[in-house]
This record gives C-alpha cells, structure tokens and sequence, in this order.
C-alpha cells in the first residue's frame, strides 16, 4: 500500500494517507485511490467490497463493454536534462524510493509513459546536439551519458514496461538556414528552418540516436518530428511548417528507419490546438495525411493545450479515425497558480487527463516530472515560470511539494494500464462530474472520475453483474479498478 511510503514529502500529514485512516481496507474487491484538492486524502489507497444489495441508485454509472473507443498506451512526464539533474541530487535512499512511488506498477502510481528531448529542450542543462560538428561525428552528449541515461536505467530497473518518447527542439545548426527563400545559414539555437540540403543528414541523425539509445539498452518507441514546429522563439527551436515536415518524412526520416529495421513510431505535429493561429497551418496533421505516401510513415499526432480547445483532437479524430492522436505536453506554472492544488486538481482533471481521453488521446503525458523550488535549473530564453509535476526543495533536495499534474497522470496509470481500451458508459451525469471507463487486458474495469461540484458525489458504478457505491469528496478525484 502506498500510504507512508513517501518520506520525501513536504505534506504534514502522512503521505497519501487521510488523518482518518485508522479503519482503511486493505484488501477488498475494489481498488481506490482518491485525492482532494485540499490535500486531506493524498492518492488515498483503500479498497472496498461490491455491494449485496439491489441496485436502486439513480446515481449509477454503468459500463458498457461493448462500446470500444480508443486503445491506450500510457501515462506519464517529460524526464528532462533538468529532472534527471534535481533527481540526481537527491541521496540513493530518497531517489529510489520517489521512483519507485511514481513508476512501479505494484507499489507506486505506476506511471508508464516518458518523453526525453533529442538533444537539448528548454529545460537542459546547456544548448547542444548530437552532432554539433559538420566534419565531425554524431555522438551523445555529457547530458544523456551522465544525466538523462542514468536516470532512464533507474526508472527502467522499476517498470521494465515504460514506453519512451523523443522530441527534437532543433536540429544541428549547420543544418539550419534563415528561411527556404535565402537559405542563408542560420547560426542560432532559436528558430531557422531545416535545409532541404540537409533532409537525408537529419534523417541519418534520427536513426543514429534511436541506434545509440537502443545500445545503451533503451528502447524508443516513438518520436515526433519537431517539438512546438510552429514556436520560433522558444530558446531552442526550429520553425517547421506540415509542407516542410512531409517533405522530410516521405523523403528522409521514413525511408531511413524503415531502411535500418526500426519500428519507431513517428507523430506529426507536437504542438497546439490552434495551430498557432497560422491559418495555412490548420489541420497541420490532415494536411500531411492527404499524401499517402507520406501518411504511411505517420502513426498520427501529438499536441499541447498552450492554444486552444480539447475538442480540436475530436475533429482530427472524426477527419482521419485511421490514425491515432496522443497528448505530449502541458505545464503548470506562476501564471495559472500551478502550485494550487485547490485551483489546479479538478481543472486539470477535466481538461487535460480525462479531457484529452474523452477526446481520443492514446496518452497524457505532462511536462518536467520534477524541477527544484527555484523553477529550474532553466536557462536564460526557455520558460521561467514554470512549476514541475513534482517541485523538491533546493536546499536540501529532499522535501517535495507534489502538484495537480503529478496526481491527474498518477489517477490514470493507477488503474488503467497499457493496452487497455476506453469503453462506454451510461447514466449519471451532473455538471462538473467527468469521468471515463476502461477494460484493461486482464479482464479487470477501471473508472476515473473527477468530481469539480461544491458537493460530495454518491455513485454506483456498474458493470452489469457486479455494483458498488462510493461518495467522491467534493473537489477531488477517485479512481477505481476492480475484477
């Protein structure tokens, strides 16, 4: 059981344990975790017995198992240059048993999805590539071989089963040019578009790092193309519109995995619902999808929610069903009150976790698992405001305030593992009650349900042979999974 496990925490009360805990279950039908936005239940693990009674309820919820929505794939966070340096501070005893609490399917929230950066992001602890020299070679660099690559073992000793995601923030600079008209070169980290001279280089760089983190034991399952394509300020950037990112797929990156025996997946796009207001780069993925050749490299697309509505992954769904659609990035910071729980827990639940869910997304993954109580380290041109899932103290790299991203992905990979398909439902509804269902792949349901009303929730959920009831606190989230 989760509760006391956490000795890092800054919270007062015993980690993931409610003051009232003297008669929790530990064993029972139903498993439960469940976390107010006022901290009084934390991850909450309890377990609850089905009900022997006739179920009356007009607050039932009941799953239909033969309505199939999507397949998921995970859940998790970004493990960024500056993560892995904050993690890496903490003693062994401390590191290990964070990790352990975040990643393992039996004694943790059982978190199983990772995005790393190819080469630096704005949250690395310099500006680099892998092949910064023209007349050099590739080579990975002191921060995936000390940082990044440790870190990755580490979590990969706890859950074995974790799929990884690579994003690119620019390509080496000799490979940029100031625009496709000039193509003069572009000697900055920040914006500058490929040169389509160099489409078979940066295809071959692709391959390299897939091949490097593949010897080093790591496997990668996916990529994206170019982080935030449509983002030329960000500190690290390189600007990629979807003509651009089909002409060096169909031409390049395809061709050259499929060549070296990869499997990777490869997602379009990775940026935000409104495309950034650039009206010719609307429907960014749709466009790319209508050349079918280029299509049959794409496994689909990715995006972040920093503009724009959730529902834009429904009308990407709707347009192209064939493909699939993942969440790869969202933050929390001093602009949206990112450290109150109060605030953030229920609003981030229906938003992103569950809204991107609703709406067709195979994963939710969010950005830095963990910064430091400065918001870094950073660097000068990359996001100064920003909060990680987890923040740990930078005097002692030990206490740890855990904010509303770490709980929403925690919710989610609790109870619904990899592979299981989302399934209908039925029933009750109430404004600012969301929820979702799931069959996992050994059979068992889950729920995750986010109750964002001023009053406490009863529901009965059902599977159409076996109920329960439960009384969701007000402003909190309750997840359940059961046989």
């Amino acid at each position: 059981m989760l509760a006391g496990m956490l000795a890092t925490s800054s919270c007062s009360h015993d980690s993931f344990t409610p003051s009232d805990s003297s008669q929790t279950k530990t064993e029972g039908d139903v498993k439960i975790f469940v976390t107010s936005n006022n901290r009084a239940y934390d991850f909450y693990k309890h377990y609850q017995d089905f009900s022997n009674n006739d179920n009356m309820s007009p607050n039932t919820i009941t799953l239909d198992p033969n309505t199939k929505f999507q397949t998921m794939d995970g859940f998790g966070a970004a493990i960024t240059g500056s993560t892995c340096y904050n993690l890496l501070k903490m003693t062994q005893e401390d590191r290990t048993k964070f990790l352990t609490e975040t990643f393992s399917d039996t004694e943790g929230m059982g978190m199983n999805y990772i995005r790393i950066a190819i080469g630096c992001s704005d949250f690395s602890l310099s500006e680099y590539t892998c092949w910064d020299d023209q007349n050099g070679s590739f080579a990975l660099q002191n921060e995936e071989v000390n940082y990044i690559i440790p870190i990755l073992k580490e979590i990969l000793a706890i859950n074995p089963s974790i799929k990884i995601i690579g994003s690119p923030w620019t390509s080496p600079k000799w490979m940029k040019v100031n625009n496709l008209t000039d193509l003069k070169p572009h000697d900055s980290w920040t914006d500058g578009q490929l040169n389509p001279a160099h489409y078979q280089n940066y295809g071959t760089y692709f391959v390299n790092w897939l091949q490097a983190f593949d010897q080093q034991g790591i496997k990668v399952s996916a990529i994206t193309v170019q982080n935030e394509p449509l983002n030329r300020g960000n500190s690290a950037s390189l600007y990629m519109t979807w003509q651009e990112q089909l002409a060096f797929v169909k031409s390049a990156l395809g061709p050259k995995l499929r060549a070296a025996g990869l499997s990777t997946k490869i997602y379009a796009f990775d940026h935000n619902y409104n495309y950034d207001n650039i009206a010719d780069q609307n429907d960014y993925p749709i466009n790319i999808y209508n050349d079918p050749i280029a299509a049959s490299y794409f496994a689909g697309s990715a995006y972040h929610n920093y503009g724009g509505n959730k529902e834009e992954l429904l009308d990407i769904h709707q347009q192209r069903p064939d493909k699939e659609i993942i969440f790869t990035e969202t933050s929390i910071g001093t602009w949206n009150d990112g450290q109150d729980l109060a605030t953030r827990l229920t609003e981030d639940m229906q938003e992103v976790a569950l809204g991107t869910v609703n709406n067709w997304s195979k994963a939710v993954i969010v950005w830095n698992l963990m910064l430091d109580s400065e918001r870094g380290p950073n660097r000068a041109g990359g996001c100064q405001t920003c909060y990680g899932a987890v923040d740990i103290n930078s005097k002692n790299y030990k206490n740890i305030v855990r904010n509303s991203h770490y709980y929403i992905v925690g919710h989610l990979s609790g109870v619904v593992k990899s592979g299981a398909t989302r399934i209908g439902t039925s029933g009750y509804q109430v404004n600012g009650l969301v929820y979702s269902a799931f069959q996992n792949l050994d059979g068992s349901y889950a729920l995750v349900a986010s109750n964002n009303t001023n009053d406490a929730q009863k529901i009965t959920v059902s599977d159409g042979t076996n109920h329960f009831s439960y009384e969701i606190p007000v402003k909190s989230v309750a997840s359940y999974q059961w046989k």
